[in-house]
């Protein structure tokens, strides 16, 4: 049985970014400005696409002002039941990354899961929350409480790991553990940081772990808060750390590529890396060392 699955990634500028735009129009802006990138990977026979980190607003964590929290929105509020029916429509899983309010007062930097009749088959609330100059994200956001699920959709299983995340291996080895077979990481990351960790960080994932990695930046950049320029360069990666497909640093950009699953195990029959583990010797990871 055939089991290649095309998996997409967007990566777009914002259209309003600014501190005194209506919270509502910023975010309607945000979606209306995904909505045909969204169509033209569904007619692009996406199977499962995955957006950037917040999509639908700034990145407004370089500050510390409070009406931003007026974004956030239950798992399944408003901009979820949106896409909805554009996944039923095309039969397409969709990974929506939100500002989420869980209950009142407690917020989660999150993405969405649907499948591909619309239904949500699956939360992950972003687990590393840095909190340094230009990053304030722990003034908005608290770490992820769901450990590392790994979602099965229709085409394949689905793990996701939040921008941040990417720099640490321990929870990207366990989304492999959990099963994932492509794991999302959208982001929100600036030139002049991390840009040269880019291509490093995911591939090693995809080829330590024996999965696809499918990683996506926004582009442009974004005043008041003039952090640097989003450098986009999305891409989708094997389990060999091969680029199946990069998007440019600079536009708004579709990307897809064909994903050939029986390649993970292709590939852990030549490298086992699961066989060979090592978890009994790995006890210092979860003391609390100097």
């Amino acid at each position: 049985m055939d089991r290649t699955v095309r998996v997409g990634l967007i990566q777009t500028a914002n259209p309003i970014n600014d501190n005194t735009t209506p919270i509502a129009e910023v975010k309607e802006a945000g979606l209306q400005h995904h909505l045909p990138l969204i169509e033209q990977a569904g007619e692009a026979g996406v199977q499962v696409l995955g957006l950037q980190e917040i999509f639908n607003t700034p990145y407004y964590c370089p500050s510390q002002d409070p009406r931003w929290y007026d974004a956030a929105e239950p798992a399944d509020g408003p901009t979820v039941e949106r896409l909805r029916p554009i996944a039923r429509k095309y039969r397409m899983a969709i990974v929506i990354p939100i500002f989420e309010e869980a209950i009142p007062g407690v917020y989660y930097n999150t993405a969405v899961v649907l499948d591909a009749d619309g239904t949500t088959v699956g939360v992950y609330r972003k687990n590393h929350i840095p909190q340094t100059s230009g990053f304030w994200e722990k003034y908005f956001f608290k770490p992820g409480n769901l450990g590392y699920p790994v979602f099965q959709t229709r085409y394949c299983k689905v793990g996701v790991y939040i921008c941040y995340d990417r720099h640490f291996p321990e929870g990207a080895r366990l989304l492999g553990l959990n099963g994932a077979e492509v794991v999302f990481n959208p982001s929100a990351t600036v030139a002049g940081l991390s840009q040269y960790l880019w291509k490093l960080e995911q591939p090693a994932h995809a080829v330590a772990n024996t999965y696809f990695m499918a990683a996506s930046n926004r582009v442009g950049t974004e005043a008041p808060w003039n952090i640097g320029r989003f450098y986009g360069s999305s891409y989708i990666c094997n389990p060999r750390g091969e680029m199946l497909a990069e998007a440019g640093e600079l536009d708004d950009e579709l990307i897809h590529a064909d994903c050939n699953l029986d390649q993970i195990t292709d590939v852990r029959r030549v490298w086992q890396f699961y066989r060979d583990r090592r978890p009994e010797t790995y006890g210092d990871m979860v003391r609390l060392l100097p």
